[in-house]
Order: structure tokens, then C-alpha cells, then sequence
């Protein structure tokens, strides 16, 4: 038998605003009776927001610079940003979409909160054990479009592992942790609509991804990488600013030191004649010191004078 997935995104779901109990306008929405154990509850962070009083008054690109950690890149007036939930997004995930002139619609405060509270609410009325989503939408690198993501979540694994297990022919896999969460939010977009007003769904058929019953899981905060764990921590332009620059807040982007090996290739192919120094460090003459210095600081390494040229040697972790 093959695997099903079914989505049920209801009409009905009135206008949401601050202060109003959403688990129960969602319930009746779907129908308590419809709610079962093992379904997956799906919300977007809009209606979230508009529930926890996270409408705001104020320009837009004021609360987006109020918003965020680190300016991604910059393409006119387009900013991405990594906000303050880690989570790398255009305009820090602020909507102006469906509010009132003047407004914006910030993200929930914590989204994995959010949809803790939800998943017992939602139990707390029906009975039944369900996993939540918060959902957002976001674009991708090298994509075009965007699709909605998961930015919070509860009583579900996010990612499905698949680490050691192989194929039918005995290879190894080699995607070994899809990112579960955001295909849910991303086939239920689908059943919603962009102009839907459906701002809920119930997803059906992943019973196995659903935890038991006091287990909330660690949340979509698992599906952001660390910072410096990401290849691409700064936009094309912003990273050549931002080594040229050599500040060192500015490093942890760039990730940990590389190897004495890649040090070595990445001057070479910039031109720069290098060799092996003592005690792991790598030496090379003055001539270039402008391109060594941004090597180095993009490459998590420092750079110092010695007699007959530079040494370089990896910063402390």
C-alpha cells in the first residue's frame, strides 16, 4: 500500500486580533471531531502574531533594522537579514501585508513557545495528541520563489534521520536529515493558498513524526544552523566588504579557522607564493600584505611580521 498524506485547510477562520484565544477559533474551524491523535496542526505566524499583540505601529524598515542581528546582504532596497530568532530572512520576516496602514506584523516572540501552547491547548479541547507547526515564508539560495518554512514547532521530529541506513542496492544515503518540518509547511501551503484566508491546516499520515504526550522535542530552532556553520554566512559583495573590513565581530560568518592545507591552496590560487612555517603556521612575503590580511581573516586566520616576510597562524577557536 502506498503512503498517503492528506491536508484539510478550512475556510471559515475569522480575523484575528490581539488577546483572542486562537487554539479555539482553530478547533472550530476544523472540528473538534475531526482532530485527531498523530494529525500535525499547521498555523501560519501571521495569525500568531496578531493573537500574541505583535502588531505594531511604525515604519517598516525602522522595525526591520530593530529586528535584526546581522545584515546578510543588501540588493537595493531588498535587506536580508539574520533576526533575532536566527533565522536568516528578507526584512527580518516583518510583514506589512493585512494590517492597518502604519503597522507591520512582527514574528511571534518565540515561535516553538507558541506552538507549545497551542499543542496543549489544542489538546486540552479535543483530547488529541498533535504536533504544530508555525509556519513563514521564506527564500531560498539559488532558488527562485519562495515556499513556507517552519519556524516553530511542537511534539514533532523536525528532522528525520537517516544516518547509516542504505538503499536498495547497499549505498549509504547521503541526505541523512531531511528537514521534515519544512516539507510539511511547504505541501500545506500548497492546500492554503496565498489568498486562501485559510491561516490553519491539518495534516494527516505522518503519525510517526508526532512525540507522545509531554515530549514537545527541540523545537524548529533545530533546523537553524549555528552562526559560522552556514557557507553562506554574508551575500557575495557583503563578505568582500566585510574581509577587507577585518573587524572582528565580524569573523564568526566566515566559520571556524580552516586547515593548514586550505590556507595554503587559497594563496596560491589568489597568486600569493606561501610554505609550510614551523609549529603549523604558514609564511609568505610582504609584498601582497593587503590580500594576505583579507585571506587570512576570511580564511579565520592572523597575520604578523617577522623578519623575512609574514607569518600566519589559525585564531583560537
Amino acid at each position: 500500500m502506498g503512503g498517503t498524506l492528506s491536508v484539510l485547510a478550512p475556510d471559515g477562520v475569522p480575523e484575528i486580533g490581539a488577546g483572542d484565544d486562537l487554539a479555539d477559533l482553530l478547533v472550530a474551524a476544523l472540528a473538534p471531531e475531526q482532530v485527531l491523535d498523530g494529525d500535525v496542526l499547521v498555523v501560519t505566524s501571521k495569525v500568531v502574531s496578531k493573537a500574541e499583540g505583535r502588531v505594531v505601529s511604525g515604519e517598516r524598515e525602522a522595525w526591520i533594522t530593530r529586528e535584526t542581528l546581522r545584515l546578510v546582504a543588501v540588493r537595493g532596497a531588498t535587506r536580508i537579514v539574520r533576526n533575532r530568532l536566527g533565522l536568516t530572512m528578507a526584512a527580518a520576516g516583518i510583514d506589512a501585508s493585512n494590517v492597518a496602514a502604519g503597522s507591520v506584523v512582527l514574528l511571534p516572540e518565540d515561535p516553538d513557545a507558541s506552538a507549545r501552547a497551542l499543542r496543549a491547548a489544542v489538546r486540552e479541547r479535543t483530547g488529541a495528541n498533535v504536533g504544530v507547526i508555525v509556519t513563514d515564508t521564506a527564500g531560498r539560495a539559488w532558488r527562485e520563489g519562495q515556499t513556507d518554512i517552519a519556524i516553530g514547532a511542537a511534539g514533532l521530529v523536525v528532522l528525520e534521520s537517516f544516518a547509516g541506513r542504505v538503499d536498495a542496492h547497499g549505498n549509504e544515503l547521503a541526505v541523512t536529515a531531511p528537514a521534515v518540518a519544512d516539507e510539511i509547511a511547504a505541501a500545506v501551503e500548497l492546500a492554503q493558498g496565498k489568498l486562501g484566508a485559510r491561516p490553519c491546516a491539518l495534516v494527516r499520515g505522518r503519525a510517526d513524526l508526532v512525540l507522545p504526550v509531554g515530549e514537545d522535542g527541540p523545537g524548529a530552532a533545530a533546523l537553524i544552523r549555528p552562526e559560522g556553520t552556514d557557507l553562506f554566512g554574508y551575500g557575495a559583495r557583503e563578505a568582500v566588504l566585510r574581509a577587507i573590513g577585518g573587524a572582528a565581530e565580524d569573523r564568526a560568518p566566515f566559520g571556524a579557522p580552516v586547515g593548514h592545507g586550505e590556507l595554503l591552496d587559497a594563496l596560491a590560487r589568489a597568486g600569493i607564493a606561501a610554505q609550510a612555517g614551523p609549529d603549523g603556521t604558514v609564511l609568505c612575503p610582504a609584498d601582497r600584505r593587503a590580500a594576505v590580511d583579507i585571506l587570512a581573516f576570511a580564511h579565520g586566520w592572523s597575520v604578523a611580521e617577522f623578519d623575512t616576510g609574514l607569518r600566519l597562524q589559525p585564531l583560537s577557536p
